[in-house]
């Protein structure tokens, strides 16, 4: 609880790609996430949601999200905006949703999809001081992400980025496509309504800053789809791996992080029940179409190589071993064990591997919880045991699983499902237990030093 008064810290949202409807279609989970204040005599959490580009690259929306809060015009960094050909500055905010954020008065963060990278960028920007020395990593006091493609997804090659040659894009292909359709929202964005804004004012795209030839240009080859600082480039796996050898993802160790991560598998006629309705099921059948594919991705494909595979290959594989025993790529990622599953179980939207955590297992410090029987309803993990149940320990990904969940399983789109219910009630009493929680030499080991990496309940 924040000394300063009895009010719960707040939670910010922080919306994935082409989302930023906010509570519109979010709905009514206050209702079940705050449960856990009502029922102890406490007031409401207020929930507070930032505006960021729906398109724009980790840096610009991490941006965006720290201005929108405390107010100011958008500064995306000289050295930034000059490798990435676009203007300095963005809008301006006369009023931040949370102009008193700091050290002593802190935020929950909660990230869905590309929401969660970046508001580990945040993290990480205000680590190096990119903002100031005002402003610390500890004004975020935790951060919980659903179905966050921390490592990227093979689903971004499969609907048109360059397997041998990111960012460039294949012509005609969907992604190809989208970046025609988002040009012309940036153009016409003037005359928009506010739930398509793109946040594209540093790049002058609109009628009133770029001429129709202009535009004509980039509908034939977009200069921003096609560039290293949008949405689809950050969601390859170079790119994820450029962020881990800089040295971002590396926990706070005065931060509580908790991971949410869903995985689809085909229904069966016993499983029906989860796809029967007809809203149901024309949100459910297209993941599943996709997540078909992206467990058929040809992982050999990719070039360069990335490091993840080569973990995959190296570890040792159970049963028959095709090629006289030789590993490959497709053959680590076919037929090897713990993480070669996990990169391709996924939610129709990312691999299962990429929504843990940043970074791989041995260089982070993680608890992965068993995704065993009543993982289903996301609320426990063993037997009764309840995910908030216990002391919140700081500076370590807690991941926990959610079986036969797809992308937009939880979030945004409120339907009232069992799922959505139990996912905010548990997220309530997390929060709560963290707001009780001393965060000062929480831990003892040294930051970016793994020190736990387990898996509960096997």
């Amino acid at each position: 609880m924040s000394s300063l008064d009895s009010e719960p810290i707040p939670l910010v949202i922080v919306e994935g790609f082409l989302s930023g409807a906010g509570a519109v279609i979010w709905g009514n989970f206050e209702e079940h996430s705050n449960y856990a204040c009502q029922s102890n005599g406490e007031r409401n959490r207020r929930t507070i949601f930032a505006t960021v580009g729906p398109v724009s690259s980790l840096h610009d929306r991490a941006c965006e999200l720290f201005y929108s809060l405390v107010g100011g015009t958008v500064d995306y960094g000289s050295e930034h905006s000059r490798a990435n050909s676009h203007g300095r500055y963005g809008r301006t905010y006369e009023t931040g949703l949370y102009p008193e954020w700091s050290v002593d008065r802190p935020l929950h963060f909660l990230g869905h999809s590309i929401g969660g990278p970046t508001i580990v960028k945040l993290q990480w920007l205000l680590s190096t001081g990119f903002f100031g020395t005002a402003y610390s990593p500890d004004m975020i006091v935790s951060l919980t992400t659903i179905s966050a493609p921390f490592r990227g997804t093979q689903l971004v090659y499969s609907l048109g980025e360059d397997p041998h040659d990111a960012p460039a894009v294949r012509r005609f292909s969907p992604g190809d496509i989208l970046s025609k359709a988002v040009h012309i929202a940036a153009y016409l964005a003037p005359v928009l309504p506010r739930f398509l804004d793109l946040h594209a004012d540093a790049r002058a795209l609109s009628f009133r800053d770029a001429s129709f030839r202009s535009f004509l240009g980039q509908l034939r080859k977009s200069g921003w789809a096609e560039s290293r600082d949008a949405t689809p480039y950050d969601v390859t796996f170079d790119a994820a791996e450029e962020r881990e050898a800089r040295g971002e993802g590396e926990v706070n160790p005065n931060t509580f992080y908790r991971s949410y991560c869903a995985t689809l598998s085909m229904p069966s006629e016993s499983a029906r029940s989860f796809v029967g309705s007809c809203v149901s099921a024309l949100s459910s059948w297209p993941f599943y179409l996709s997540s078909a594919v992206m467990a058929r991705f040809d992982f050999s494909s990719l070039r360069p190589v990335p490091v993840f595979l080569s973990t995959a290959a190296a570890v040792p594989k159970q049963g028959p071993q095709p090629n006289n025993g030789e590993a490959t790529v497709e053959d680590a990622v076919m037929h090897g064990d713990r993480l070669s599953a996990a990169l391709r179980e996924n939610d129709g939207v990312v691999p299962l591997f990429s929504q843990w955590h940043p970074r791989e297992c041995r260089n982070a410090r993680c608890r992965h919880f068993n995704p065993g029987a009543g993982c289903g309803d996301g609320v426990y993990d063993e037997g009764a045991k309840a995910r908030h149940s216990g002391v919140p320990e700081a500076g370590v990904w807690n991941v926990h699983h959610l079986a036969d969940a797809h992308h937009f399983s939880v979030v945004p789109f409120w339907l009232g499902s069992a799922i959505q219910k139990a996912f905010w009630l548990d997220l309530g009493h997390w929060l709560r237990a963290v707001d009780r929680t001393p965060r000062a030499g929480a831990l003892g080991g040294e930051k970016g030093q793994p020190e736990v990496d387990e898996i509960v309940g096997d």
